[in-house]
This record gives structure tokens, C-alpha cells and sequence, in this order.
């Protein structure tokens, strides 16, 4: 008569030491307790053909008595039923735990906004823009998603962070959007997820006020009233940098970031030209200025002032380049009027006031446009855009310089 397997007792197991052989659990084919390094301990194995190699493996589940024989027993009960299915359980476990190895190597959306911007904060034309990049993800994102894996995300999860900007803060909202979409595209790109869901999150939104409607302009001195804002304020006071570097700005027609880092080696006294370098202009290329009698005459009372002729025009105490908040603090110390009612004139504001005089004084387009150095957007246009007009423009600069003046 065929003798019948006990079934393992905690007893039994208990009593294993480590030289007796694998006990058979006796309830789970295939299921044994080997015994471990020291008495009472062991490790639960289950031996099986793979239905896929039909090869003999043998699948650990758990040791003793960390894992109970009750446990043991269960465990084995769901490899069985996935042997019986025709899967290998070994296979499967595999697979499960290199999903879970890769769903751990998937960043948060805060952590991919961050090595995202790390990767292209070289990229940023200033400072500025570099720290706005992630401040506007720091403060209207991070919040609600930052937390949450990029593979989780959906539109929805971009239209909440959104939605509370999207009509107010219009033009933040849509850099808020264009900056996600850009993080999550480079996860797409790291195979992360697929694709980035941020671009159809227009359609969860209402509709935003078109870009005429809400970019906001510089507030600017009307050009009609130049000429008093000379005579009234700019020379009303004993000269110094900070006057002499407003009247260059509106003089040149520059951005005030391009004439408060003016180097003496851009000046070009015997042509009375100024080359602004690619670097520092908005569009990254080069801008030929061309400089009227009295523009000339700042430069050649700033050079009077200078041992060496070299670096800074317009150097700070520090020796550095002087702020912005210098020609605000000016003109907001002078309350100078703008076209922007209950807001003081800025300096970049002069730029649209010297744009407006050009157009109402006959001027073409295309000469007015290459004085601000604005780029070319028609692709086409662009193309046949190979001189400066250096010299045509000169002229309606010394116009511009003359009516500034009073001496239109």
C-alpha cells in the first residue's frame, strides 16, 4: 500500500536542521522547504516545467520562517495556475520587476522640468528669461503636478494648473503652456512616455483674447513731446551718466540693455558708427548704429573722463555695467508722462516713440524696422534682407537727432 505525504507542519519546520534534505510541503505540487544555515529556518522553492522552454526551473518564494508555510502555500497556488494557463511564472515575475525597475526611473514632473532646464539653461540669452523659464513652473505647476510621474499626466492635469491664469495672465499662460510642453516632450524624447499631452489642452480651456489684445506695450513718451522732455528734464540738471546714457537710448534708438553694456571698442569715431555685438542683441546679430553730432559729442565727453579708453562707457562704481533700475528710477523721479494712463515712460518705451515719429514723418517701414534692429519674420522677405541699409538710414537718424533737439 502506497504510503500518503504528510503535510508540512510549523512543527515539522521548526525542527529542520541544516543537513536534512528539501521537505515536500505535501499540499502544492512541486512546493519544498530547503533547509537554511541554521535550525527552524529555510527557503520555499517550487519546481516546475516551463511551459515555454520545457525546461525544469525552480522559483523562489520567500524564505522560512519569514514566510509563513500558509503564505508559502498561496504563492504557490497562483504560480500553478499560471503554469496550468501555459505561462512561465519566472517569466512573468521578470517582466514584472523590470516594469517596476523602469517605472522607478520615471521622473516627477518637477524633476523633469529641472534636469530639462539644466540641459538648456546654457541656451538663455540673459539671465532674466534663464530664471523665468522655471519660476513661472515653480509657482503656477509644481503645486498641483509636481509631484506626479510624467507617465501619469493627461491634458487635464496641464488644464487645472492653467485655467486660473488663462484669461487673467493670458501671455504668462501660454509661456506656462509652451514651457510644459517642453518638458514633457523631453520625456517623450527619453522614452519616458509617448507623447507630450500638453498640445491639446487648448481644447479643456476657453478661448484666450487674441495677441493683439493682450500684449502689453512699453509705456512710451508721445513723440510730440520730445523735444520739451529734452529741454524740460533731460538738460534741466547738471549732467551726468545716467542722463547722458537716457539721451544715447533715445538718440540710437537701442534697447537699454545694448547701450548699458556699450564697450569703447564698438565705437567707431572716424565713421561715426556704433556696432552693437551679435551677443547682446535680441536677435543674435550684429547692429551697425549710426551716430549723430551729438551722440558723438557724449561719447567724446565720456572718453575725456576715462584713463584708458577701454571697457565700459557707462561703468558703474563697481565697475560693472549699470543697472536698468537706474533710467527707471529716473524717469519715475520725474514722473514722466506715457500714452499708458497712470504709468510713467520707460526707457524702452523711447524705442516706440522714435517708431511712431518715423511713420508720421514719412519715413518707410523697412528703414524704421532696421533702426530698432527687429527681425525679419517673413521667411521669404528674410532671404533677399542682405545689407543693413547703414546708409540710407543715417539720414533719418540725423532727423530724429535734430527733432529731439528742437531743431526740427
Amino acid at each position: 500500500m502506497k504510503e500518503t505525504k504528510k503535510m508540512l507542519s510549523d512543527a515539522k519546520a521548526r525542527k529542520l536542521k541544516p543537513s536534512d534534505k528539501a521537505v515536500s510541503d505535501g499540499t502544492i505540487v512541486g512546493l519544498y522547504l530547503i533547509p537554511g544555515g541554521s535550525p527552524g529556518s529555510g527557503k520555499w522553492i517550487l519546481r516546475f516545467l516551463s511551459p515555454a522552454t520545457g525546461k525544469r526551473r525552480e522559483m523562489g518564494l520567500g524564505s522560512y520562517p519569514t514566510t509563513s508555510i500558509r503564505e508559502a502555500r498561496t504563492k504557490a497556488f497562483e504560480a500553478r495556475t499560471v503554469i496550468d494557463g501555459g505561462n512561465d511564472p519566472l517569466e512573468i515575475r521578470r517582466k514584472q520587476e523590470r516594469e517596476a525597475a523602469r517605472l522607478a526611473a520615471v521622473p516627477t514632473f518637477a524633476e523633469a522640468a529641472r534636469q530639462h532646464f539644466a540641459d538648456k539653461a546654457e541656451g538663455f540669452r540673459n539671465k532674466k528669461h534663464r530664471d523665468q523659464w522655471i519660476s513661472t513652473l515653480e509657482r503656477f505647476v509644481f503645486p498641483k503636478i509636481g509631484k506626479t510621474r510624467v507617465d501619469e499626466l493627461a491634458p487635464a492635469d496641464f488644464a487645472a494648473c492653467l485655467k486660473p491664469i488663462w484669461l487673467e495672465k493670458a501671455e504668462t499662460a501660454s509661456r506656462v503652456k509652451q514651457r510644459c510642453n517642453s518638458v514633457m516632450n523631453w520625456a517623450a524624447a527619453n522614452g519616458f512616455i509617448l507623447a507630450s499631452p500638453v498640445g491639446v489642452v487648448d481644447k479643456l480651456l476657453p478661448k484666450q483674447p487674441g495677441k493683439r489684445e493682450r500684449v502689453e506695450h512699453h509705456p512710451a513718451l508721445p513723440w510730440r513731446l520730445l523735444p520739451s522732455f529734452f529741454t524740460e528734464v533731460l538738460y534741466a540738471g547738471e549732467s551726468n551718466s545716467t542722463r547722458q546714457m537716457l539721451e544715447l537710448v533715445i538718440l540710437t534708438g537701442s534697447r537699454s540693455g545694448e547701450l548699458r553694456h556699450m564697450q569703447w571698442h564698438e565705437i567707431d569715431f572716424s565713421h561715426q558708427i556704433w556696432t552693437v555685438p551679435a551677443p547682446r542683441m535680441k536677435a543674435k546679430v550684429a547692429h551697425r548704429v549710426p551716430l549723430g553730432p551729438r551722440a558723438i559729442e557724449i561719447l567724446e565727453e565720456r572718453l575725456e573722463l576715462t584713463e584708458s579708453g577701454e571697457g565700459l562707457v557707462f561703468p558703474s562704481r563697481t565697475k560693472k555695467a549699470v543697472t536698468d533700475m537706474a533710467l527707471t528710477k529716473f524717469l519715475h523721479h520725474h514722473k514722466v508722462e506715457s500714452d499708458t494712463p497712470g504709468r510713467h515712460a520707460t526707457a524702452h518705451g523711447f524705442r516706440s516713440s522714435f517708431r511712431d515719429w518715423a511713420s508720421e514723418n514719412g519715413y518707410s517701414r523697412d528703414l524704421a524696422e532696421r533702426a530698432l534692429a527687429h527681425t525679419v519674420k517673413n521667411a521669404v522677405e528674410a532671404a533677399y534682407h542682405r545689407t543693413d541699409l547703414l546708409d540710407q538710414r543715417r539720414p533719418m537718424m540725423m532727423d530724429w537727432e535734430r527733432y529731439c533737439l528742437g531743431a526740427a
